[in-house]
């Protein structure tokens, strides 16, 4: 396999195709997205339900360029904001020509004579679709083989899935495995994208999910997930550096303490973090401001959601 940027091959030579990463929350859909890419594009963290809209990759392998659309995990919906994030999920996989359905190995080796429900929902719905799919069993690097070997015949029994391949993302075993096969399968065409981008997400969106993600690590219990963030303003400097204002939207005033910490330590804590890894993004001095703003039932209004891509009435 050819890794990274190489010519723009002639256009009766090109192939290109996107390709939809699916499965339930917190399988390993955005550590494969980062390992194919080769950079960091979505935020990981170990809580469920990180990703909340549709974060796109970019790769290129000889004359393929490959499009990955991280989608959020698909499992039983409740609220506004987790409905939203499962119908941008589907959408994703319809708008894409294969779906790889990202399985946690390590959990389902656990129950293995069995898919566990969220998954089981995928593959009816891909059934419903008449998609194109193959399953990426992920984490083996955790998982004695007797079980995978038992997990791989409960899934291939399903008849949805083309081909099954066993990976880790994190280590990459297998992975380079699974791009070959998804290039293959890539019908001829122009590529759609510069050959050095590798996302198309805005920078100021980009911006906005690294310092999510370091809220979601520092932040304990439910509070992550009753809180946003959004890029204000970005301006460009004289001396090439770049002023950043967020703000981390919470529900309630009370919670606002949490996100600060006292004195304000961890609120600076999250900043500094986030505004290391901007750094190392763009390649220049970041200068990171942050806010904390009580929104009551922010997740119910819908300018929130059309910054973070989602249909609010999804």
């Amino acid at each position: 396999m050819t890794d990274g940027p190489g010519p723009i091959p002639a256009e009766g030579e090109s192939k290109c195709g996107f390709i939809a990463l699916s499965g339930a929350p917190n399988a390993g859909k955005s550590t494969l997205l980062n390992r194919i890419v080769g950079t960091k594009i979505a935020i990981v963290t170990p809580k469920v339900q990180t990703t909340r809209a549709r974060m796109s990759g970019i790769a290129l392998r000889g004359p393929a360029q490959l499009i990955f659309i991280d989608t959020p995990g698909i499992f039983t919906a409740k609220r506004r904001l987790e409905r939203a994030m499962v119908a941008a999920a589907w959408s994703g996989i319809t708008d894409a020509d294969v779906a790889v359905v990202v399985v946690d190995g390590d959990r389902a080796a656990k129950s293995p004579a069995k898919m566990d429900p969220d998954t089981a929902d995928i593959v009816a719905g891909l059934k419903r679709l008449g998609a194109r799919a193959v399953l990426a069993l992920n984490k083996i690097d955790l998982v004695r083989a007797e079980s995978l070997l038992e997990v791989t015949r409960v899934h291939d029994a399903s008849g949805v899935f083309e081909r099954i391949f066993m990976i880790s993302a994190t280590t990459g075993d297998g992975v380079d495995d699974l791009v070959d096969h998804l290039v293959q399968g890539l019908r001829p065409g122009p590529w759609l994208y510069p050959e050095d981008q590798l996302t198309d997400v805005p920078m100021r969106v980009m911006a906005a999910e690294i310092t999510r993600e370091q809220a979601f690590l520092q932040l304990h219990q439910e509070l992550p997930y009753a809180l946003t963030v959004e890029t204000e303003s970005w301006q460009e400097r004289e001396d090439g550096a770049v002023r950043i204002d967020q703000i981390i939207l919470i529900q309630r005033e009370s919670q606002k303490g949490m996100v600060v910490g006292k004195g304000g330590s961890r609120i600076k804590s999250i900043g500094t973090a986030a505004r290391v890894e901007l750094e190392q993004l763009l390649g220049r001095k970041v200068h990171l401001f942050l806010h904390v703003k009580a929104r009551p039932n922010w997740m119910e209004r819908p300018e929130h959601y059309r910054e973070m891509g989602l249909d609010f009435k999804g």
